[in-house]
């Protein structure tokens, strides 16, 4: 584990499996209570010398640090694919987002405003002061590993912050190996500290010290209440991007092979396993059969990399089986891929309807359940029937429906005719699927405090 600049052991480790061989590519510590304060320690000395420093001496080491994970990229991506089984331009993508998030949040600093307010009487001046908020606690998912650090080192480290991060237990090795790089590129010692576990009783500890001014995470919506819930011994910040059952909702007047070209890239996209992708496809029953037909010529084009675990695939083929069982039909796919790995066939399931379980449940694999809907059908209510709001996808040639659904449909992004996600763009969610931004400057905004000042004029 990397704490206070060091790398340190445990007595105890754990495997971590290539989920494309399902073989042990190696271990690494099981965090005990002793090291979760020294993390915590070290990341408040940390905090105070790196908020310390101004901002171009925080850029400038930032932007150290963007280069030195570029001239290692060779590295970081070989071993990215091997503790996840990502093809290769999938994990390209996913470190790719390191020197993104770092360099765009360098510079979007930069571009924050300290507004002077509104004296009626003349009397003062009023002005905003944006101050480093503190140490902050990360939880981090195993579907883009690298991805999920950036989201959180690169608007703390511009904003002055110190982080204890944990990656998944499932993918810690690339993540370490992000952090190791740190103290190469200048970060002073406890700015950067990263932890491994699979024990939460050990880990909450992180979440009920007072310490920490912020706790994030990137994960289910069961795991963040669990993690809020922990953290509530003190006042804390939150930014959580938790669950998501994102709807699809393609309209008669839309593109319709275009419409599930991109439907069908987006759902297979890194096996499923992605918190936008779409979930719940609702298609006009009068172009219905011309979308599952595109569809499933489309999905014959598709190449995955594996699910993540053989558990994670049960459970994916588990909601497979129980929807053929209430009805639904398969258009292709629907079956474990044999061999080593934990590979599955994409899936596409036709003649769902809503009270199937994989039409309510948050999928996190690669099967594209497509939902027949009418002109009595509210087409709305049906996108938003499901405690998530994450994400939602829209398909028609016409402004004013396209408009109309964004404007109603209850989600943190609703992206009309094609999917669209980048470093400068909010990204969260409404409802159960969370609170705060990741990317943008509003993701910045969370790791500053807003101070008020008031300076008299008179006298």
């Amino acid at each position: 584990m990397l704490i206070n600049g060091e790398k340190l052991t445990a007595k105890r480790s754990f495997d971590v499996v290539n989920p494309a061989t399902g073989t042990v590519i190696g271990q690494v510590p099981e965090v005990d209570a002793e090291s979760i304060q020294l993390a915590l320690k070290a990341a408040k000395r940390g905090f105070e010398v790196w908020s310390k420093k101004t901002p171009a001496q925080r850029k400038a080491v930032i932007l150290r640090y963007a280069q030195l994970l570029q001239e290692n990229s060779e590295r970081l991506i070989a071993l990215l694919i091997e503790e996840t089984g990502k093809p290769r331009d999938n994990a390209e993508y996913d470190f790719g987002m390191l020197g993104n998030c770092l360099h765009f949040f360098a510079e979007e600093f930069e571009r924050l405003d300290q507004p002077v307010l509104h004296d009626p009487d003349g009397r003062f001046l009023h002005y905003i002061l944006r101050q480093p908020l503190g140490v902050c606690v990360g939880m981090l998912a195993w579907n883009f590993p690298l991805l999920n650090v950036a989201y959180k080192i690169g608007p703390a480290l511009a904003a002055g912050c110190s982080v204890i991060l944990k990656p998944s237990s499932e993918t810690p090795l690339a993540s370490l190996e992000v952090g190791y790089l740190a103290r190469e590129a200048g970060l002073p010692d406890g700015v950067i500290n990263m932890i491994t576990s699979t024990d939460h009783s050990v880990t909450r500890a992180l979440m009920q010290s007072d310490i920490p001014a912020m706790v994030t995470m990137i994960g289910s919506t069961r795991g963040g209440l669990e993690v809020m819930n922990a953290a509530t011994t003190s006042v804390k910040h939150f930014s959580v991007e938790l669950g998501g059952n994102a709807p699809v909702v393609v309209y008669p007047d839309a593109d319709i092979v275009a419409a599930a070209n991109k439907v069908v890239d987006l759902k297979f996209a890194n096996c499923g396993q992605v918190c936008v992708s779409p979930n719940r496809c609702f298609v006009h029953e009068s172009v219905y059969d011309e979308f599952v037909a595109a569809a499933k010529a489309r999905a014959a084009r598709i190449t995955m990399g594996p699910m993540i675990s053989d558990k994670a695939r049960r459970y994916v083929l588990g909601l497979v089986e129980s929807a053929i069982a209430d009805g639904a039909e398969v258009v292709c796919g629907g079956k474990a891929v044999e061999g080593p790995g934990y590979f599955m066939e994409p899936t596409i399931l036709k003649n769902v309807v809503v009270r199937m379980k994989v039409a309510y449940e948050e999928i996190f694999g690669p099967v594209l359940p497509i939902i027949k809907y009418t002109d009595a059908d509210d087409e709305i209510a049906l996108a938003n029937n499901t405690q998530y709001g994450l994400t939602a996808y829209v398909f028609t040639s016409s402004l004013g429906k396209g408009l109309r659904a964004a404007r109603d449909i209850q989600a943190g992004s609703v992206c009309v005719n094609e999917a669209h996600y980048s470093v400068q763009l909010p990204h969260g969610g409404l409802k159960q699927s969370g609170v705060g931004k990741d990317c943008s400057r509003y993701s910045l905004e969370e790791y500053l405090t807003v101070k008020r000042v008031s300076v008299l004029l008179e006298g």
